[in-house]
């Protein structure tokens, strides 16, 4: 597989060129010149809604078999399920159409490695605590049972009989369910 990752570097790996923002400008420039209006209405196909860890290592679509409109895609930082994910959930489900809530961590998150004090060190250098919660954790099972928990108990998401955790492995690409209990 080529990345970015695997193009000429400068100096301490810096890309050399242009920025990445005008690699990815130029890089739509050529997408839109082939581009063709699919057609398709805001409303997943599947009626699905995907909530995974922002990790560049985790490619949902091709790992899911997702083809473009099959899903709603909500990622941060762990693929935790915030307020904010719950805010998203909720205008997928009660003005989208999704019915289905599918949770993706993976081994070797960066979040098993921090801690609450990152709020601490950031209130040091910048003056101000974030509002955020890190969300960090020691178990990834524990905190996808987690993010099922908060899913299933939101008052303002309509489907929640359908919401469903999984570990995505980094180095086999295979998902891992969790159960719930």
């Amino acid at each position: 597989m080529t990345t970015s990752a695997s193009l000429p570097a400068g100096p301490e790996g810096a890309i050399t060129g242009d920025t990445v923002t005008n690699r990815l400008v130029e890089a739509n420039e050529r997408y839109a010149s082939a581009f063709t209006d699919p057609g398709m209405d805001a409303r997943p196909v599947l009626r699905v809604a995907v909530v995974a860890c922002m990790d560049a290592r985790l490619d949902l679509h091709a790992a899911l078999g997702l083809e473009l409109g099959d899903c709603h895609t909500i990622r941060n930082a762990g693929g935790v399920v915030t307020d904010d994910v719950i805010r998203s959930l909720t205008i997928s489900q009660r003005k989208l159409g999704t019915r289905s809530i599918v949770l993706i961590h993976h081994t070797g998150c960066g979040l098993e490695s921090l801690t609450e004090d990152f709020r601490n060190e950031l209130e040091l250098e910048v003056g101000q605590r974030p509002a955020w919660a890190v969300e960090s954790f020691r178990d990834v099972d524990q905190d996808v049972r987690q993010s099922m928990q908060r899913a299933r108990t939101s008052p303002f998401l309509l489907h929640t009989d359908d919401v469903r955790g999984f570990v995505f492995d980094v180095r086999t690409g295979l998902l891992r369910e969790v159960d719930p209990a």
